[in-house]
């Protein structure tokens, strides 16, 4: 009797659990985040701000939405450029699509537009 017990329990927890695996997309907090990207966007890019601009640093501060290829959420971070160029005329305050990518761990944008 008590093996049967033990059977009914363990069934008990094992199909929620088998119901939430077969689902593609179960509801978590990661699926609810804003993307950052606006439609049309390719998805390594994120909509942001700049905060900063600092060229002999080659960084920028950035407030952004999540980054998906780097499987961060939104945030307000610093990060290096590829090219110093890039920072010839940008400003704080400016709205942007950015592209992320990391290179020997140091986060590095790899391409900026201006939004208007």
């Amino acid at each position: 009797m008590k093996r049967i017990q033990t059977l009914a329990v363990a069934i008990a927890f094992t199909l929620p659990l088998a119901a939430y695996a077969a689902d593609p997309a179960p509801m978590n907090p990661g699926n609810m985040l804003d993307t950052g990207a606006m439609p049309g966007m390719p998805a390594s890019m994120a909509q942001g701000e700049i905060r900063k601009v600092d060229k002999p640093a080659r960084k920028l501060t950035i407030k952004h939405g999540t980054l998906p290829n780097l499987d961060m959420t939104a945030r307000h971070m610093v990060y290096r450029v590829k090219d110093p160029a890039m920072l010839n005329q940008r400003k704080a305050g400016e709205k942007i699509n950015f592209a992320a990518e990391s290179f020997n761990g140091v986060l590095t944008v790899t391409n900026i537009e201006t939004t208007k």
